[in-house]
C-alpha cells in the first residue's frame, strides 16, 4: 500500500515492502510492490520503504559507530570550523579513545585514507576532499566547482569479498568490531536491494531477475557521513556548502538518515523547486541513480537532490561566539551493476516510435567516469 508521506513532501510515497519479507512472497504481492515502486521512479524518482526488512536495531547500531559524541572532539570541531575553507584537516581531539569512527583522532583517520584514484572509493575522506558536482568532466570545470569545498567528512567500504576495491579499514585494536559488524549491516542492506531491484523489474514488465542478474558481484558501497557543525556567517557567505545539487552515478541508492534530516528533493514539477524529504522513522529513503535511468531510456527519473543547511544549533549558542549549526550523520548504501556487465537499453523501453536515446555502456567504465570527476 502506498500512502503520502506527509502534506509537506507529497510526491514522495511511502511504500509497504511487508509483504515481500517473506521468502516465499507470491507474484501478486510483487505485482503490487512493483507497480508502486515503478510509478513512484517513474514520477518522483524517489520513495521510502517502511517495513524493509533491515532490523531497526542494526541501523541504531551504525549510526552508534558513526556519532561524535565525546564532547572534547566536538568543540574541536568547533574550533576548526571556520578554516575549513582552506583546510580540510578538521582536527578530531588528539588522544580521545572513542568507539565512534568520526571521533577517533585525526592521525588514526588518516591511516586509512581514500586512494588519490577516484575510481577506488574506499577509505576515509576529510573535508573538502570531496566535491559533489552535477555534469561536469573537464579540469577546469571540477576546479571552479571544487573552489567552494562540501563540508564534510566521510568513509567509504564494501563487501568483504571485493577482490578490484578491497576495504581499507581501520586496525581491529583501534575500533574493535567496526569490520565485523559492517559486514552484517552490509548483508543485510543486499537483501533489501534484491527485493528493490526485483519490485522494479516486475513493475516494468520483466522478469522478476532481469536487474539481479545484472548485480550478482554485490559491487555495492556504504558510505559513512558526518557533516560536521559550520560557522553560519560561512555558509552566508558561500565559502562552504553541504552537499550541492547532483544526481546518484548508480542503479539505485538506499539512504539511512538521522533525525536531523536535511535532504530536499526536486519537485515533480522541476524548475528548479525541491520539497524536503525528511526523517521518517523505521524508514529508508531510496531513488534511482543515473545508471537506471540510462538503462531504461530515461522512462525512470534520476532525480536532483541536495542538503540544505542544516538548522543552528540554540542549544550551543553562547554570547560572543560563532553561530554554528547542527552536525548530520547519515549512511547512504549505494547500488552498482557487476562491472564486467555491459548495458543496453531495457525491453520495453524503446522500439520503431521510441528509439534508443543511449549507446550500450560498460558498468566499471561508466562509474570510473563519474568517480573520476568527484575525487
Amino acid at each position: 500500500m502506498t500512502v503520502a508521506a506527509d502534506d509537506k513532501h507529497v510526491g514522495i510515497p511511502i511504500i509497504d515492502f511487508a509483504p515481500l519479507l517473506s521468502d516465499d512472497a507470491q507474484p501478486d504481492q510483487y505485482a503490487q510492490a512493483g507497480n508502486e515502486v515503478y510509478q513512484a521512479f517513474k514520477n518522483a524518482g524517489f520513495a521510502y520503504i517502511k517495513n524493509h526488512g533491515v532490523p531497526q536495531e542494526i541501523v541504531d547500531e551504525a549510526f552508534e559507530w558513526v556519532r561524535l559524541l565525546p564532547p572534547r572532539v566536538v568543540h574541536a570541531l568547533h574550533h576548526r570550523a571556520r578554516e575549513i575553507h582552506t583546510s580540510a584537516n578538521l582536527k578530531g581531539g588528539d588522544g580521545q579513545k572513542s568507539r565512534k569512527f568520526f571521533a577517533l583522532p585525526q592521525s588514526e583517520k588518516d591511516k586509512v585514507p581514500h586512494p588519490p584514484e577516484g575510481w577506488y572509493h574506499r577509505g576515509y575522506s576529510g573535508v573538502g576532499r570531496e566535491k559533489v558536482s552535477q555534469n561536469v568532466f573537464d579540469a577546469e570545470g571540477i576546479a571552479r566547482e571544487r573552489s567552494v569545498p562540501d563540508c564534510k567528512e566521510s568513509f567509504e567500504m564494501g563487501g568483504e569479498h571485493e577482490e578490484r576495491l578491497r576495504n581499507i579499514m581501520p586496525a581491529e585494536h583501534v575500533l574493535p568490531g567496526f569490520r565485523a559488524f559492517f559486514a552484517l549491516f552490509f548483508d543485510a542492506c543486499y537483501r533489501l536491494e534484491l527485493r528493490l531491484l526485483r519490485a522494479i523489474a516486475v513493475g516494468m514488465g520483466l522478469d522478476a531477475d532481469y536487474f539481479v542478474d545484472y548485480h550478482r558481484d554485490r559491487s555495492n558501497q556504504i558510505r559513512l557521513l558526518h557533516y560536521p557543525p559550520i560557522e553560519e556567517e560561512l555558509l552566508a557567505k558561500g565559502k562552504v556548502d553541504c552537499i550541492g545539487a547532483h544526481t546518484d552515478f548508480g542503479t539505485v541508492t538506499m539512504l539511512f538518515q538521522d533525525e536531523v534530516g536535511g535532504l530536499e528533493v526536486e519537485t515533480v514539477e522541476g524548475k528548479g523547486g525541491f520539497t524536503p524529504a525528511p526523517y521518517i522513522p523505521g524508514t529508508v529513503v531510496v531513488n534511482i541513480g543515473d545508471f537506471l535511468m540510462r538503462w531504461s531510456n530515461d522512462e525512470l527519473r534520476s532525480t536532483l537532490h541536495h542538503v540544505r543547511t542544516p538548522p543552528v544549533d540554540e542549544r550551543d549558542v553562547e554570547p560572543g561566539r560563532p553561530r554554528m549549526t547542527r552536525e548530520r550523520y547519515s549512511i547512504p548504501y549505494f547500488v552498482g551493476a557487476d562491472g564486467h556487465r555491459t548495458i543496453d537499453c531495457v525491453p520495453g523501453c524503446w522500439g520503431p516510435d521510441r528509439p534508443k536515446k543511449y549507446e550500450p555502456i560498460n558498468a566499471s567504465e561508466y562509474m570510473d567516469m563519474r568517480l573520476n570527476a568527484t575525487y
